[in-house]
């Protein structure tokens, strides 16, 4: 977990200096999402921690019951954060992967593949699901629905709004 330009230079510093070729750094805090150019020019991938970014994003405790409406991944603030990041990645070249409970939802990964992420990592658990979705979509689908989706601010109607939508473009899903 990272938060300045420099924390992320002396990380791939040292791993280069142990001969390690590819480095890389979570974006866990919204420092990390508002220096994502900066980081991305030193480091050659990015993965961004939705349970921990969302939790700092939105000033919660993500242990607590009474707050786990809060840390709702569906949140247009933690997509436009990750919206943030992919397009500085996208802008340098390097891939940004995404971990964390919300990369699991097959509804919630298109719309990270949509938004330009290059990697969701899931638990083995929903492996088949996401890549029975995803494999049924194009790119342009997927881009379109990422690019409307981060115009819905209120989470379950957003959620519902890409529910639809997949259910059109995949309607035996």
């Amino acid at each position: 977990m990272i938060s300045t330009v420099a924390e992320a230079t002396y990380f791939v510093e040292m791993a280069r200096s142990f001969s390690i070729a590819r480095a890389g750094v979570m974006v866990e805090v919204p420092a990390a999402v508002f220096c994502a150019e900066e980081l991305l020019a030193v480091c050659d991938f990015v993965s961004i921690g939705t349970n921990d970014l969302a939790q700092y994003l939105f000033a919660s405790d993500r242990e607590s019951p009474q707050l786990v409406q809060v840390q709702d991944p569906w949140n247009v603030a933690l997509l436009r954060a990750i919206k943030m990041v992919v397009n500085a990645g996208l802008q340098g070249g390097k891939s940004v992967s995404v971990c964390g409970e919300a990369a699991s939802d097959p509804f919630f990964a298109a719309i990270l593949i949509g938004l330009g992420v290059t990697s969701p990592s899931v638990g083995s658990a929903s492996i088949g699901k996401l890549r029975d979705m995803i494999s049924r979509c194009n790119r342009s689908e997927l881009e379109a629905l990422a690019n409307d989706a981060t115009s819905i601010t209120d989470p379950i109607a957003l959620k519902t709004f890409v529910k639809g939508k997949l259910a059109v473009l995949l309607p035996e899903a």
